[in-house]
């Protein structure tokens, strides 16, 4: 097993003098050195054969003793030095100091066919930032991130990737619902790969602390290499980079709604600094169409990370952002004006990817009601997001809408209680079917051709909580069949796959209030 390793962060930025793996504060310095744990039994899973090939790996690889060792954290890749990373971040809204990587080690970079990859192992062990946690991870948030972290990237959102999952042999103590329950669980540990792993919370820290320059030492290392186009060391050049990521930041959560994903925790030290989804937690997709649903039981109350609030977050998060990076600049303006311009061209992105859900190529003015008249009355009764928005591809323009509810047939396998679409409802639905068809008629295109637009931003499939837990639950059984039937169908989400015809489906009764399915904590 050969990689290309070719370490930056580690080299280029200041690192933690003291190696002991102890809990602290770490000032001056963006990593501490950590080894990871040794596995006492490990048991490949599952392997990303993309992700395989994309770091510069052969099929055969997987199957050798030395992939086994180095991707569970029995073993250190030949020259390189492990570390946790440095950071901070505002939880839920309320600056809470240094974070870091609590349960993440970076094993090293490996560049192939031009690309950088960061490898990480979460769940691998106690780093310095683990507070009083044990850096450890289990079998069923692992099969979370796993599958979750490829279904993401086939779906065309951005997204850090897994190259692998293992068990350690380890049983690790949880408290899943944070209810005083704690019960022993399956350990495990995947491979996060991503260009890198840098936060907004790592510029936030030291901006917190006052630490210029390190904060500069950091900024220019990013530009210099994940932002190529931009001329690092000027005052501009930081006000380029904040733009930038802002930009990243908006279209990222721009695919979150279009295919109905709720993040669940999306606090500063969660934003990846290139736009990417990371940190797959208590995540989930509207069964429902909900704007106000979060999968987050930490958040039920307050519901800050619900789905239809996930761009103001973002926009909030941005703002710690350009606070952090003030210090290099010297003044605020420029990030103002920034933070105004992309909040005005969020919404202009997101009407352009509802016209894109809607099969609409032409821009028209009454488009803005459509849209929300049909968002609030989806609202009106339970209705499954991913099968309506699909179905609806299915209509025939030349419809003609009725009393009796027969032009709804395309799209009634998405009600719950079809029985509820009945009076004032169906009075509602009829009416917005007859502006939507109306409108179709403006576009000029053939039926035919309005079904495979909306049939690639729409998805089939998406990886529903009830479907990972069914999954978790084999694969506690050491079955590990339903992880490779869903990885297998969710490479293609926009693909009819009459075989996986069973998975395009609603969420079933039993899973309704099942933990795993409906509501996640945070835990591990």
């Amino acid at each position: 097993m050969k990689l290309n390793i070719n370490n930056t962060f580690s080299k280029e930025l200041p690192a933690d003098p003291n190696r002991e793996n102890t809990r602290r504060q770490v000032a001056g310095a963006a990593f501490s050195y950590v080894t990871p744990r040794i596995p006492s039994n490990p048991v490949l899973v599952h392997v990303s054969e993309e992700m395989l090939q994309a770091i510069g790996l052969r099929e055969e690889d997987k199957a050798t003793e030395a992939f086994l060792r180095v991707f569970s954290g029995g073993e250190v890749l030949e020259g390189t030095n492990p570390y946790a990373m440095c950071y901070g971040g505002h939880q839920f809204g309320s600056w809470a100091g240094q974070l870091g990587d609590g349960r993440a080690i970076n094993l090293a970079e490996v560049v192939h066919n031009d690309k950088r990859w960061t490898l990480q192992l979460k769940g691998a062990g106690e780093t310095p930032y683990s507070r009083s946690a044990d850096g450890l991870a289990v079998l069923r948030s692992s099969i979370r991130e796993h599958l979750c972290s490829e279904a993401m990237y086939h779906l065309g959102v951005p997204t850090t990737r897994s190259l692998s999952l293992m068990l350690t042999g380890d049983e690790v103590l949880r408290d899943m619902l944070y209810d005083g329950n704690a019960a022993y669980e399956k350990g495990a540990v995947v491979c996060r790969v991503a260009p890198s792993f840098i936060r907004f919370g790592n510029f936030q820290l030291l901006a917190a602390r006052r630490d210029t320059e390190n904060l500069k030492k950091l900024a220019d290392y990013t530009i210099r290499h994940f932002f190529p186009n931009i001329e690092e060391g000027t005052k501009n050049s930081y006000v380029q980079f904040f733009e930038e990521v802002a930009e990243r930041t908006l279209d990222m959560v721009i695919h979150w709604q279009r295919v109905g994903f709720v993040h669940g925790v999306m606090n500063t030290d969660n934003m990846s600094i290139l736009g990417l989804t990371i940190d797959y937690g208590p995540y989930g997709w509207l069964e429902d169409y909900d704007p106000d649903w979060t999968p987050n039981t930490t958040d039920a109350q307050g519901k800050r990370y619900r789905f239809g609030h996930q761009a103001n977050v973002a926009l909030w998060n941005l703002v710690q952002l350009a606070n952090a990076l003030v210090p290099l600049v010297e003044e605020t303006k420029p990030f103002e004006d920034v933070l105004e311009s992309i909040s005005e061209g969020y919404h202009l992105k997101y009407m352009a990817m509802m016209r894109q859900k809607l099969g609409f190529e032409i821009e028209r003015r009454e488009d803005a009601e459509i849209i929300d008249t049909l968002e609030e009355t989806l609202k009106a009764t339970e209705t499954d997001m991913t099968m309506f928005f699909r179905n609806l591809a299915n209509l025939n323009s030349t419809t003609e809408t009725d009393e009796d509810g027969k032009f709804l047939a395309p799209v009634m396998d998405a009600f719950y209680q079809p029985d509820e679409v009945k009076g004032e409802l169906l009075k509602r639905w009829q009416k917005w079917f007859d502006s939507y068809l109306e409108r179709l008629k403006e576009e000029g295109i053939s039926d035919d051709e309005r079904r495979r637009g909306m049939n690639k931003v729409n998805p089939k499939y998406v990886l529903r909580n009830y479907m990972a837990q069914m999954a978790i639950d084999k694969a506690n059984k050491d079955d590990f069949s339903l992880i490779d039937e869903l990885y297998e169908m969710l490479k293609k989400p926009y693909a009819e796959q009459p075989e996986y015809e069973q998975w395009f489906a609603k969420r079933p009764d039993w899973a309704r209030h099942k933990v795993g399915c409906s509501m996640l904590s945070c835990s591990s």
